[in-house]
């Protein structure tokens, strides 16, 4: 301490600094091992399934499954058959198909009689994925599919009193085998008659405390942490050290990367054209603004303000939608709705958008202000874009010239891997 403050040379402040960081790291590194530990230590319901039943569920996709998510089902198993709780953090990039092992461990989870829990912080999340679990693991016209419709239920704040009790009941009596829902989930009055399986959506969204209450929910449920924004494998070991990691690093066959390209602010004309031609060939678009509304920053543009001139000016005869976060929950869903539905052709946004909404028919991100986003931020906006058939375009265009130059805009266009990208976020910005 007396060197980092009044060091006698350069050389012992830089050991004094290192050696006060090393106390950090050590002792952070030891809670989260402990945590660890205690996990490990503890006892949990074992859940196999017969590889031939398995087989044949993964027959009746569509696709194939990526070798990642082999190896990640097969790390899933290993961790469900183990007898020790699973802590596993799943991180994949956007579109690696991580929901799809999610269902696959659901599904093994039901054919031995348990209850599983999916945890998302958004309710158009929660309904996304409510829809893609039913598609998956209770399409009607398969038989021996591993779950009935009305097994599965959603719950989140939208959800009508009366519905909401028949949901605690049927979760209390078993006959409700999956719930998908909100933080609403971890709310006293749900009781699990058997839940064994908790998987929680978009991680750094839920702290330790929630991810422990979601846990008392059962004795020792088995847990499945999903990111989709890749953290680089040193942080990761760092802040989630108490699981086991699993990256799934490879996109499914037939995925067009998103194209992506820096545009000089002067250029903007350039990209309402491409907004509206992929508007006229059916698409959408998104246009993301780093701000709400200008107040006191006049050189930034603003969603608010630019949403008005772009619906009279620009784009008079197309209908744009706004979304922001000063907007309140229900306001939001409404528009997000309106606009997975085609009521919008152009949604503009702020980055509340960020995380995990789908929409395969928008092809167009227009980022306005690129340069005021970190790259984290940025990939997950790209990755709103190019999740159906056809070639996404993602455009960035930053506040002013001089920000052409930016670094990080520059490592947008070279590259679509979010792993890679992490690496580079943490080497341009520090930890």
């Amino acid at each position: 301490l007396s060197q980092v403050h009044y060091p006698k040379n350069y050389d012992l402040l830089d050991s004094a600094q290192k050696r006060l960081a090393f106390d950090e790291i050590f002792l952070l590194q030891l809670g989260v091992l402990q945590q660890k530990q205690n996990w490990v230590s503890q006892k949990a319901e074992t859940f196999t399934i017969d590889p031939a039943v398995l087989s044949k569920f993964i027959a009746t996709f569509p696709f194939q499954l990526t070798n990642a998510q082999d190896k990640t089902l097969k790390e899933v198993q290993k961790d469900l058959a183990s007898g020790t709780p699973m802590n596993r953090l799943l991180q994949g990039d956007v579109g690696s198909g991580k929901t799809i092992i999610a269902a696959l461990a659901v599904a093994i989870l039901v054919q031995n009689s348990a209850q599983a829990a999916i945890m998302a912080p958004t309710s158009i999340l929660a309904e996304q994925h409510y829809r893609t679990m039913c598609s998956i693991l209770a399409a009607e016209e398969k038989n021996d599919m591993p779950l009935k419709t009305e097994e599965i239920r959603l719950l989140t704040g939208d959800t009508g009193s009366k519905d909401r009790d028949q949901i605690k009941k049927g979760l209390l009596d078993g006959s409700v085998k999956l719930i998908i829902g909100t933080h609403a989930l971890i709310e006293d009055p749900i009781q699990f008659k058997n839940l064994q399986l908790a998987v929680i959506d978009e991680q750094h969204r839920f702290g330790v405390a929630q991810r422990s209450a979601l846990r008392k929910k059962g004795s020792n449920p088995h847990l499945l942490v999903m990111t989709a924004t890749p953290i680089p494998r040193s942080l990761a070991l760092t802040l989630y050290g108490d699981l086991e990691l699993s990256v799934m690093d490879e996109m499914p066959v037939g995925r067009k990367p998103v194209k992506t390209y820096v545009l000089n602010p002067l250029e903007r004309e350039r990209a309402y054209h491409l907004v509206r031609s992929n508007v006229q060939e059916g698409h959408q678009a998104f246009i993301v603004y780093p701000l709400i509304d200008q107040g006191d920053n006049d050189e930034v543009k603003a969603a608010v303000d630019d949403h008005q001139m772009l619906q009279k000016e620009v784009f008079p005869d197309l209908k744009v939608g706004l979304l922001h976060g000063k907007m309140p929950p229900d306001e939001k869903e409404k528009v997000m709705r309106a606009f997975r539905d085609k009521i919008f052709d152009i949604l503009v946004s702020t980055t509340v958008i960020e995380v995990g909404v789908d929409i395969p028919n928008a092809t167009v991100m227009m980022i306005e202000g690129a340069n005021r986003f970190g790259l984290a931020q940025l990939h997950q906006l790209r990755g709103r874009v190019g999740r159906g058939e056809d070639q996404a375009t993602c455009l960035l265009i930053p506040d002013t010239e001089d920000a052409l130059e930016n670094e990080r805009l520059r490592v947008m266009t070279e590259t679509n891997d979010g792993f890679l990208l992490a690496e580079k976020d943490l080497e341009q910005r520090g930890p």
